[in-house]
């Protein structure tokens, strides 16, 4: 009896499902069959039909108005469905809701929100799909907060939401700031019993993922009673977005092993978390895997492929990809462009720039900021002017990461006073972000007076962030101004300020495995600790000499020595040279900025274990081979 209850119910569903499709495609699915239609698909063809109408060698139907629809929708031109709008208005088929509606998807489609609005809003009768064109426009022009708008009128009307509605109520919600409306409109789907609907039940499990609420999100997809691609690529995506690589793989397999088969979203999705990561090795698997399954190197998959071998330590790959992407849009260059700005490769991202624009590539404010950042990252001074000054020559205005770019650009060079000017004549006022970046290029130069001026303004504009307060206590450690550094670190603990533990994470044999300065948790850490003392009785023999410098503790030379021997991107390295092969190339991430001493270190470890080490820190990649870095220690 159990048994025939739950095959009424499912045939239930199924039935009501088909009679929502039904009801929907009849206005809102403009891509039903029109072959017998005599519409050409050009522009030209379109106004030539309806001048034939004028001229009555073709008798207007409503199936030759939702043919031109149809044929508009394909290639959405605005102007072309004004066009039809207009005659269709002067006809004997004006007032048609079935016309209307499709107007109204038409007009979402091109783009032209506002007209849709305006065909809505003069709707004598509106049925379910007049609300459900509008809603799905306003979800898929990136306007939520309009398309939610709709929800309370709807329902006032008495009329239910089908699958469809809640589908891009559910896609608005996920977009939307506003608090809790995602669960309201889950609450309504169970209402109306649509929460077990598969397609709905993908988008409550995508809603709650883009809101962050990845608990709600695995309870969702866990109650769903027949799983799809679109449900499995929803979670994926999720979770990579959250920057959790490790379930996101994890949810991969799974995937796998359920028996549906990985699309260019769900790769792109698993990409993007390994990039996170920085875990190469298993970005490869998941490549060579993408590769076996026939999935070609879109442009849209490839650029996701190009980032998260960049972000991993393998320019080399990167660059393999761009040139293998058979038709590169502007992520594509993008992409490419920030993965030699983030390894400090100035010249090579000037030359790449400088193909862009002799290609024609539209260049837009990514493209700018990325080069600015190049420029900043080589020294290139000179050209990151030009370039900040060329931004306005593509009609494009500066915004406030490219002139936070620039000071950083002069800062890092020590031009401290062309940057203090360049911000005085900011014709926006400036942000914490700007005077931030003078702050960091003071750290750098150890200017103290110049960054009490710039701490001074963040402090004033942005309270709660952590960072300058240590930055600022570094200024003055660095130059030995020990009272003005305790004066700061008061202000830190009456603050609650804490500084970020420090930490390294090292991938080794599919394993991340991560430490932190001093760290003695690792099962193997008295291994790693002896491994360390002999490499730095080797490195000492060909020169290296410990930079106490960089101990910002009022402390002995002994003490400062000591605590330089300790820091988790050493521990990493010390670690990777016992478990890897000989000649292997090293690729160690850090959570900040490498420690100047380590960044020594590396270099000469590079030249006397003959090794490449790569590290990832939060500004920058370090290439370190043969006793140099790729940042020509600019950095």
């Amino acid at each position: 009896m159990r048994k025939q209850c739950r095959s009424l119910l499912l045939l239930h569903r199924l039935l009501r499902r088909r009679d929502a499709i039904r009801h929907y495609t009849s206005a809102a699915n403009l891509t039903a069959s029109v072959a017998d239609s005599p519409v050409p698909a050009a522009s030209t063809g379109i106004r030539s039909t309806l001048d034939r109408v004028d001229a009555r060698k073709i008798v207007a139907t409503p199936r030759l108005y939702h043919s031109l629809i149809t044929a508009c929708a394909q290639y959405k031109s605005l102007d072309d469905a004004r066009t039809i709008h207009a005659h269709l208005a002067s006809s004997q088929f004006a007032g048609s809701v079935f016309l209307d509606n499709s107007l109204i998807h038409l007009y979402c489609k091109c783009g032209g929100v506002a007209d849709a609005r305006r065909v809505f809003d003069e709707m004598s009768t509106r049925d379910m799909c007049s609300w459900t064109s509008l809603i799905a426009g306003y979800a898929q022009n990136d306007m939520p907060d309009e398309a939610l708008g709709l929800l309370p009128g709807m329902l006032k009307g008495q009329l239910k939401p089908n699958g469809f509605t809640f589908a891009s109520l559910l896609k608005a919600a996920g977009a939307s700031t506003s608090s809790g409306i995602g669960e309201q409109i889950h609450a309504l789907t169970v209402k109306y019993d649509w929460h077990d609907d598969v397609y709905v039940g993908s988008a409550l499990l995508d809603m709650y993922a883009r809101c962050g609420r990845m608990d709600m999100a695995i309870a969702v997809f866990d109650q769903l009673e027949s799983k799809n691609g679109v449900s499995w690529n929803a979670l994926i995506a999720g979770f990579a977005r959250k920057g959790d690589g490790e379930t996101t793989l994890s949810m991969f397999a799974e995937m796998q092993r359920n028996g549906f088969k990985a699309t260019h979203f769900t790769y792109s999705s698993v990409f993007t978390a390994i990039a996170g990561i920085g875990a190469l090795e298993q970005g490869k698997w998941v490549h060579a895997h993408m590769i076996k399954s026939g999935q070609k190197l879109s442009a849209f998959v490839g650029n996701t492929i190009l980032d998260m071998y960049a972000k991993s330590g393998s320019m080399t790959d990167a660059r393999k990809v761009f040139d293998r992407v058979d038709k590169k849009d502007l992520v594509t260059w993008n992409s490419m462009l920030t993965a030699f700005a983030q390894y400090g490769l100035g010249r090579e991202a000037v030359t790449h720039f400088e193909e862009m624009r002799k290609c024609g590539i539209h260049l837009n404010q990514i493209t700018f900021l990325s080069i600015l950042t190049a420029c900043s990252h080589g020294g290139l001074v000179k050209e990151g002017k030009r370039y900040f000054d060329m931004i306005k020559e593509y009609n494009l205005e500066p915004e406030i990461d490219h002139y936070v770019t620039v000071v950083d650009l002069l800062g890092r060079a020590g031009l401290l006073n062309d940057a203090l000017v360049f911000i005085f004549k900011m014709p926006m006022k400036p942000t914490a972000a700007v005077w931030g970046a003078l702050l960091g290029a003071c750290r750098m130069h150890k200017n103290a007076k110049v960054g009490q001026f710039a701490a001074d303004h963040v402090f004033e504009l942005d309270p709660d962030d952590t960072g300058p307060p240590v930055l600022l206590y570094n200024i003055y450690a660095s130059t030995g101004q020990w009272d003005a550094a305790a004066r700061v670190r008061k202000m830190m603990k009456a603050t609650g300020v804490k500084k970020e533990p420090a930490c390294s994470w090292v991938e080794i044999e599919n394993s991340v495995h991560m430490f932190v300065a001093n760290d003695d948790t690792h099962p193997r850490s008295e291994e790693i600790y002896k491994k360390w003392e002999e490499i730095s009785i080797q490195i000492r023999k060909a020169g290296y000499v410990p930079n106490t410098g960089y101990v910002l503790l009022h402390v002995d030379e002994q003490e400062r020595q000591a605590k330089l021997q300790y820091h988790s991107e050493k521990i990493a390295l010390a670690f990777a040279l016992i478990n890897m092969p000989l000649g292997a190339t090293i690729r160690i991430m850090k959570n900040i900025r490498i420690c100047g001493d380590c960044h020594s270190a590396f270099k000469y470890i590079s030249k006397v274990f003959k090794r490449e080490i790569v590290v990832r820190d939060t500004n920058r990649f370090h290439h370190f081979s043969s006793g140099s870095c790729s940042c020509g220690d600019y950095w």
